[in-house]
């Protein structure tokens, strides 16, 4: 892929030794995408920084971001305990208002890093996270678009390249991508009626193209190709100016343009939900497992896919009204003649 070489968003040069050596780690060995390493950085970042503020009695939300770690040693991350732990997380969840989500995620870091030191490299000889429990999250339901608002969507693309952005929406609703995965094909990844997907973590995966993604594409490879060779510029979705790969931010500002065309803007539609728009149908209407819905969007685990399962209000109204118990009708009684004083309240 011509975006093989990989995107640093920080130079993680106020971090300690130890810290960059984890995340040079997660990125070149684990192969993990600068996003995510990115990610590690930043909850890790913070954690040493409270942790710096703590051993000093000095915890303070508002200065604890200038705090310097760039000197934190292996002597005093060695004395961090299950405590510490536990205390970083209430601070997160009280001063700073994260969400059980959220905080799960800086945990997920913590441990991740403190395995690595203590498993991969042998600096440290206990894992102070081992037996703590991820953060209680309750799954949301996904938002999705009706099928009614993807034909809405699909038929009001005006943009001054139609068959581009047609295209882009076809495949995020057809194939269920994520958004870095659409901008990262390149032509060559289309072979006959299979795309070649690389997902998280450098993961490669095929997914099949039904009769109107291949038409879409078909389409959309004539202007395309009128512009610049694929020999020259690999990626399949270019900019018609530029000429190059699209961003991120450029498929994101499609999409809003036409969710605004469409008359769907302000309704909480983004990429991501087109992708949750995919898995839906594909389930509801197509009737795709979980197995091969964990296949076809690339998670790791068929509990991540779980969430697909979710029921339409129509589909549940049609469960309770088919209850035996619906037609019932109570019957009509002859009222009892009341006799005074026969049964008297206790």
């Amino acid at each position: 892929m011509a975006n093989s070489k990989p995107i640093i968003y920080s130079d993680f040069s106020d971090a300690p030794a130890f810290l960059k050596e984890f995340l040079y780690y997660m990125q070149t060995i684990k192969g993990l995408s600068p996003r995510t390493v990115e990610a590690y950085y930043i909850d890790l970042n913070l954690f040493l920084k409270y942790i710096y503020q703590k051993k000093n009695n000095c915890i303070d939300n508002e200065t604890i971001h200038s705090v310097n770690i760039s000197n934190f040693d292996l002597n005093t991350l060695s004395t961090i305990s299950q405590s510490d732990i536990l205390d970083f997380l209430y601070y997160t969840m009280n001063q700073r208002a994260n969400s059980s989500a959220s905080r799960a995620r800086k945990l997920s870091s913590l441990r991740g890093f403190f395995k690595y030191m203590v498993q991969k490299t042998h600096q440290l000889e206990t894992n102070p996270c081992e037996n703590i429990e991820l953060p209680q999250n309750k799954k949301r339901l996904p938002k999705y678009l009706t099928l009614e608002q993807c034909y809405e969507l699909l038929s009001n693309i005006n943009s001054k390249f139609a068959s581009r952005d047609y295209c882009i929406v076809m495949l995020f609703l057809n194939c269920g991508m994520r958004l870095s995965e659409l901008v990262g094909i390149d032509i060559k990844d289309i072979r006959d009626d299979t795309l070649r997907i690389i997902g998280k973590g450098n993961k490669e995966r095929t997914v099949y193209l039904n009769a109107g993604c291949l038409k879409a594409i078909d389409d959309y490879l004539i202007d395309r190709n009128a512009l610049v060779s694929p020999s020259v510029e690999p990626a399949l979705f270019i900019s018609a100016t530029q000429k190059k790969r699209l961003t991120t931010r450029s498929v994101q500002l499609i999409i809003e343009k036409a969710l605004k065309s469409a008359g769907l803007d302000g309704m909480g539609f983004s990429t991501h939900k087109l992708r949750h728009t995919a898995a839906t149908l594909m389930h509801r209407s197509g009737g795709a497992d979980m197995l091969a819905l964990k296949e076809i969007l690339g998670h790791e685990h068929v509990s991540t896919t779980e969430i697909y399962t979710h029921l339409s209000d129509e589909a549940l109204m049609k469960a309770a009204k088919s209850s035996p118990l619906s037609t019932f009708k109570k019957p009509v009684r002859k009222p009892q003649i009341a006799f005074d004083n026969e049964y008297k309240e206790d």
